[in-house]
């Protein structure tokens, strides 16, 4: 019959071998908790009364996204829309919708690996599909850089502001969106070391301060996903002009349950901080 040092040593064998396994499955897989694309797309913009194109474009290093430009007028300031890390385009029907009403052209894609997108997503990727599609608008299109306003929401926040660093957008607006991966990994995984295993970075809390123009955080308080901490702390670092709107309901559904004080919050930014 085995001893108790020895029964605890096995214990601690065991706790130590399971942790081992798990940081290096969140080494390994890391793509897996961070990207959750769907290929299928379940409606378009016309399902929801909104006229629209179908684009197809290429990325420096050769994948082919897909997305759709929505018209509101040629005069209109057009919003590039950077989604979250789940589903693909078909899902944002609701805020194209609400975009078209604040009379906004808007441009939405799809990452690498999601949607009708080529390609497995990855942090470089997205930088590289933003930036594409960045030349796309103002190149191809022909649209004015400073016409432009940037619009990141929850995974797609972290690569708007990557973006603002290396183009001169009219504004930035940043909802549900997170310091860091590291950051947000430290919340869900307390036990493990996530400062070395954190191959995926999005450090958005370093490159906020960088940046030089209008700036809105939008968050709410109630965001089971992340922390309205996360806002308050890239408000903190961002330089001004600045705002915070503060939202109430869930991470994917605070800015349909606040109404009005979202969509009358974007539109007073948009008249006194966006294009003229």
């Amino acid at each position: 019959m085995p001893t108790l040092p020895r029964l605890l040593g096995s214990l601690a064998f065991i706790a130590a071998a399971v942790w081992l396994g798990l940081s290096l499955l969140l080494y390994v897989l890391q793509e897996r908790y961070v990207y959750f694309p769907d290929r299928h797309i379940t409606a378009t913009p016309a399902d929801a009364g909104l006229p629209f194109e179908a684009v197809t474009l290429t990325t420096a290093d050769r994948v082919r996204l897909h997305g759709w430009f929505l018209p509101a007028g040629p005069e209109q300031p057009t919003l590039l829309f950077l989604h979250g890390n789940a589903g693909n385009i078909s899902h944002r029907l609701d805020s194209l919708r609400l975009f078209h009403r604040l009379g906004l052209n808007v441009f939405i894609f799809d990452y690498r690996g999601y949607g009708r997108s080529g390609g497995r997503p990855s942090e470089q990727g997205t930088y590289r599909d933003a930036l594409a599609v960045w030349h796309y608008l103002t190149e191809q299109r022909g649209i004015p850089a400073a016409r432009i306003v940037l619009f990141g929401r929850s995974l797609g926040g972290a690569v708007a502001v990557w973006l603002a660093e290396r183009t001169r957008p009219a504004a930035l607006i940043l909802e549900s969106t997170f310091t860091s991966v590291r950051d947000l990994a430290a919340r869900y995984y307390p036990w493990l070391p996530v400062s070395l295993l954190t191959r995926i970075r999005y450090p958005s809390l370093v490159r906020i301060g960088g940046l030089h123009l209008p700036v809105l955080i939008v968050h709410s308080r109630d965001d089971e996903i992340i922390p309205y901490e996360h806002a308050l702390r890239l408000f903190e670092a961002a330089p001004a002009p600045k705002r915070l709107l503060t939202l109430h309901g869930g991470h994917n559904d605070a800015f349909l349950v606040s109404g009005a004080v979202y969509r009358d919050g974007l539109a007073g930014f948009l008249r006194t901080c966006g294009p003229r």
